[in-house]
Parts: structure tokens; C-alpha cells; sequence
């Protein structure tokens, strides 16, 4: 569909928001309502391939763009753009923006598109003020170019990259130091490329561990022993908690942008391999245990789910099998799991599962044995048998849900159920995983909760608690955003109680975003933590599971941004 200057010149002046969507003309109320604020701003954060080297094609037809311009618009893309659009712009979360579709519809249609944005959930990135009328004009100009391709990554760059700093030998035969590990947090420091160790027990900074950029995770080897965390630009740390102060004995960087680690979780492989996935390139690389060393490198691409070529997809979560020596490995974008044994790496066999797009994260039932992964664009849960390596459900729930690891528990009437949260809407889906005992609950929700609103990351509860936790840092409205709902597990029915964290915390000015509830070993403590700015003060909330009140507030100058925490034991037995 094409539009004449009369439609472009009504489309800018109709209450500053485009009735144009760039694929399929008009878009829809419904349409909007499955692209919130909420969505937009998770999936479209900044990349740190904005500012890696690329080879540029030039293409005839396309616009003038000077050097100097296309780094621009290139910087822009990746900084708010990719996440949603991919990295070769073939469409992720997002519509494809390659040549082929925007040559056709030119300069002026893009620049309202870009511009005032579209009720199918393209943001308004010029009447927002985001991008000033300069650049939205040159994004328009930039989106008809050739998309410029990122440098593969492979096992010379690996081990180009790949440091150990304490060989094995060097390294402490017992644990040297008074800590009780099983109580330890890796808390993420987003924006300062850091991770904070803080004892449990004490509350103390044990160490700050300089990692990579936007760490993403904390994944523990099944001994307790080491902490592998990964920052999104693909650099893996792994600590060693034995040590008088646990610090880094090795890293690699693995690619160009990541997401995930994970750990042999099988009996006689424990601690003998590492993995991590990677968003660009699309791949995944299976390593040493102990050293990081690279030994095996496989790529994803590959056909969809809807037989489809896809040139990126995205590793977005990997778990170790309890079953089996296998990593199930979640492919974005073609909405493939793909279980792969390392009992051989040299002939290496992978299963692959068609489940749905697109693929990001889960956790296990209460058992260990059956995985459920979300996928968000389809607005389903895929379970996954991981003793019989297959796929036994896909479940639709939700607007996008986004469980992280879920929550396990014991519903009074349903049995044994896996809760997700979502970023789209305020609903809670909780699924029935008994089916031995439960057999006409399983695999279905069997109960929709309805918490304070949409923008939820993380769900949590405990073995030992009573109480279901989430929260809604992506929420637009700030009292939202701010605060946690609980549910009485024993009592659904009654609805959830809001706790005002964010005041709790005593801090000053600043967005004060509440995310990802942790907790403790013992399952009496719950964290949270309090996600202001760069330059804002920022501090972990620790709240007392049974009474809900304020236990302690972790403030400090070297807290900053912080956002996950990974408990070391819950971490270690997929406690959650």
C-alpha cells in the first residue's frame, strides 16, 4: 500500500500519532493493545554492537548518506532499534526494515512513521522527543541503505580473547575463606559493568567484580563452587568463591552480544562444561568447565518454525538437563529448542523441537524433569519433557509473558502449578505439572491471577513460603513501578497486597524501579532491588517473607543499578 502526500500530511496531524503501520496499512485497537509502552521499552535496549566495526554494501537506489551520517544513524539503530528489528533488520520482536520493503515506501512515509510512531507499537521516537527532526530524517534515510553486517566471531577470536588469570593448579584446594556460600548473592551492577558479591548473612559487600558490560545472569557450576556471569557484550567471568576473596580466574569474550551461561548440571559432568549462547553472532559455544577454554562452536541458523530461512536467531536462555548429559538451548527467533548432548562433543547430536516464536526464558517444574519456556511474540508457554526429550505442550497464557526462571508451589485446588508473570498485561497464568497426580490440571492454565499491571519481569516464591512475589518495574505509572504485589499462595482468591519497597528504600530523587525478587537460602528472606540511574542512588531492599516487613536496606556508592540476584544455592539446585 502506498499513500499520497494528502494521507502522510493527515497522518502527522491526527493527535500526533500515525494511523500508518508499515507492513500492513492501518493498524488496529487490538494491534495496540498487543504492543504496550511496557514491551517497547524492554525489547528496545541499547546493543553494544553500536559501536563494533562493520562492512557496509552500498546500494544505488537508497539516498545519499554521508560517512559521517550513516555511523549516525548506524549508532542510532543499534542504541534503540536492534532489539526489536534484529541485527540485519530482518525482524525480530519488530517488523523487517530491509531495502526491499523501505526503498518502495521512501523517505517522506518513513520519516512519519519514524516520526509519530504506529498503533501496532512502533514508538513515537520524534513527537516523543527522542530523536530530534534531523534525526528522524536521517533514520529514514538510513533504514533504506544496505544493512551493514557485524564480523562473525569464531574460535580464533574466542581465543584470542580467552584469559585464564589462576590456572587449575593455582587455585585453592578448600574453601579459604569464613563465607557461607550457600547464603552468597551475585547481585548485577547494570551500568557500571560489575557484579556485587553481598554475604546473606551479614549483608556485606564481600567484593566488587569487574565483568562486562550489562551483565544479564548468574549461573552456579553444580559443585557451588564457581559463578559464571555474562554481560551482553559476550564477556563471561568465572569466579571462584573458594577463594580468600572470591574474585575472576578466567573469562573469554564469546561474540559480539549475549545473553546466556549455563553449567553440566548431569551426574558425572558436574562442573566439566560451560555454555553460552550468543545474539550475534547466532550461535552457542561449549566450553571448559573450569577454564573457559573454547572446544566446540555450533550456529542457529536456520529454518522457523514456520519454515522460514532466518539469518539471526538469537540464543536467548539455556538450562542444563537433570536427566541427561544435554543443555536445552532456546533459539529467539525460529522458535526452536534444541537439546544438545556433550557426552561427545566430537559427534556432537542435537534434538531440535519445534515450539513456538519467540523464544526467551523459563525454568523447570518442581520435579527438574519438564522445562517451560516463554514465547513471548506468541503468547505461549512451550513445556518440554527433558527426560524424554520432547515437546509435550504449548499453552497459551498472557500478553507476553516473561517468567524468568517462574515460580513452583502447590495451589490448594489444583495441585503442583509453574507461574509466569507478563510484560503486556496484568495477569498471572499459573500451569498444572503434575501429571500423575493431577492428570486434568496438567499442562493448562488451571488459574488466571490478576496483580497490580502489565510491565512484569520476574515472579518468585520459595519451597518454604506461603508467599507469591512480582513485580512491575516496566509499569508506565510510577506507584506501579515502585511497589511489589504478593499473593497468599493458601489463599489466591483473597488478592494481592502492595509493598511500597521503593519507600521502604529511604532513597532520594530517581526512577526507583522494583526487580527481580530473590531469595534466600533459607526461604525467610525475600530481596529486591531498587533500580534508579547512573547517577542516582540505587540500593537493595530486603523484606521478611512471613511478615512482609522492611528487614534491611544494602545502600552503598558502589551499588549502582543494580538489578539481578542470583542466591547461590537457589542458583545451584533451579530453586525457585
Amino acid at each position: 500500500m502506498f499513500f499520497s502526500d494528502k494521507h502522510i500530511k493527515a497522518a502527522r496531524t491526527f493527535l500526533g500519532v500515525t494511523v500508518i503501520s508499515l507492513l500492513a496499512g492501518t493498524a488496529t485497537a487490538q494491534d495496540k493493545k498487543h504492543a504496550p509502552d511496557a514491551e517497547i521499552k524492554y525489547q528496545a535496549g541499547s546493543s553494544p554492537l553500536a559501536s563494533e566495526p562493520m562492512h557496509q554494501n552500498i546500494n544505488p537506489k537508497a539516498p545519499p548518506m554521508t560517512v559521517a551520517e550513516f555511523a549516525r544513524g548506524r549508532q542510532i539503530y543499534f542504541e534503540r532499534c536492534a532489539g526489536c528489528h534484529g541485527v540485519l533488520r530482518k525482524g525480530a520482536t519488530g517488523k523487517p526494515l530491509t531495502p526491499d520493503i523501505t526503498l518502495g515506501k521512501g523517505t517522506e512515509y518513513l520519516k512519519v512513521f519514524i516520526g509519530y510512531g504506529s498503533p501496532a507499537g512502533m514508538p513515537n521516537w520524534g513527537t516523543s522527543g527522542e530523536l530530534s527532526p534531523a534525526e528522524v530524517d536521517l533514520m529514514a534515510r538510513y533504514i533504506q541503505q544496505e544493512p551493514p553486517s557485524p564480523p562473525e566471531f569464531g574460535i580464533k577470536e574466542m581465543e584470542a580473547a580467552w584469559k585464564v588469570s589462576i590456572p587449575l593448579d593455582k587455585r585453592p584446594k578448600k574453601k579459604m575463606n569464613s563465607l557461607n556460600l550457600d547464603n552468597l548473592f551475585s547481585v548485577t551492577l547494570r551500568d557500571s559493568g560489575e557484579v556485587a558479591l553481598i554475604d546473606g548473612d551479614s549483608k556485606k559487600i564481600v567484593n566488587i567484580v569487574k565483568t562486562g558490560y550489562a551483565v544479564h545472569i548468574s549461573r552456579m557450576s553444580k559443585s557451588g563452587r564457581y559463578l559464571f556471569v555474562i554481560g551482553r557484550d559476550a564477556k563471561i567471568n568465572l569466579i571462584d568463591l573458594w577463594m580468600e576473596k572470591p574474585d575472576t580466574v578466567a573469562e573469554i569474550k564469546v561474540g559480539l552480544e549475549a545473553r546466556s551461561v549455563e553449567t553440566s548440571k548431569y551426574k558425572g559432568y558436574e562442573d566439566k562444561y560451560a555454555i553460552a549462547g550468543t545474539y550475534w553472532p547466532p550461535q552457542y559455544v561449549i566450553m571448559d568447565g573450569g577454564t573457559l577454554k573454547p572446544l566446540k562452536i555450533a550456529s542457529t541458523r536456520g529454518m522457523t518454525v514456520d519454515q522460514e530461512y532466518h539469518p539471526e536467531p538469537r540464543v536467548a536462555s539455556i538450562v542444563g538437563s537433570h536427566y541427561h548429559p544435554e543443555f536445552i538451548v532456546n533459539a529467539k527467533e525460529t522458535g526452536k529448542i534444541l537439546i544438545v548432548n556433550y557426552k561427545d562433543l566430537d559427534n556432537l547430536k542435537t534434538t531440535e523441537i519445534s515450539a513456538a516464536r519467540f523464544l526467551h526464558d523459563g525454568g523447570f517444574d518442581a520435579t527438574g524433569r519438564y522445562f517451560l519456556v516463554a514465547a513471548n511474540a506468541s503468547d505461549k508457554i512451550a513445556v518440554v519433557d527433558s527426560k524424554e526429550d520432547k515437546l509435550i505442550a504449548l499453552i497459551t497464557v498472557g500478553k507476553t509473558p516473561h517468567p524468568g526462571r517462574g515460580a513452583n508451589f502447590v495451589d490448594p485446588r489444583y495441585g503442583p502449578v509453574w507461574a509466569t508473570s507478563h510484560l503486556g498485561d496484568e495477569t498471572i497464568s499459573l500451569i498444572g505439572t503434575d501429571p500423575k497426580k493431577h492428570k486434568d490440571n496438567a499442562w493448562k492454565v488451571v488459574r488466571t491471577l490478576k496483580a497490580q499491571g502489565g510491565g512484569s519481569l520476574f515472579i518468585k516464591t520459595h519451597p518454604k513460603s506461603k508467599n507469591l512475589w512480582v513485580d512491575t518495574p516496566l509499569n508506565p505509572d510510577a506507584k506501579i513501578s515502585q511497589s511489589v504485589a504478593v499473593f497468599d499462595v493458601n489463599n489466591l482468591e483473597k488478592g494481592f497486597e502492595v509493598i511500597p519497597v521503593a519507600e521502604w528504600a529511604g532513597l532520594g530523587e530517581g526512577a526507583k524501579r522494583i526487580v527481580q525478587p530473590e531469595y534466600n537460602k533459607a526461604g525467610d528472606e525475600v530481596w529486591f532491588s531498587v533500580w534508579s540511574a547512573k547517577n542516582q542512588q540505587s540500593a537493595v531492599v530486603v523484606v521478611d517473607d512471613k511478615t512482609r516487613k522492611l528487614k534491611a536496606v544494602i545502600k552503598d556508592p558502589k551499588l549502582i543499578t543494580p538489578t539481578g540476584k542470583f542466591n547461590v544455592y537457589n542458583t545451584q539446585h533451579d530453586v525457585y
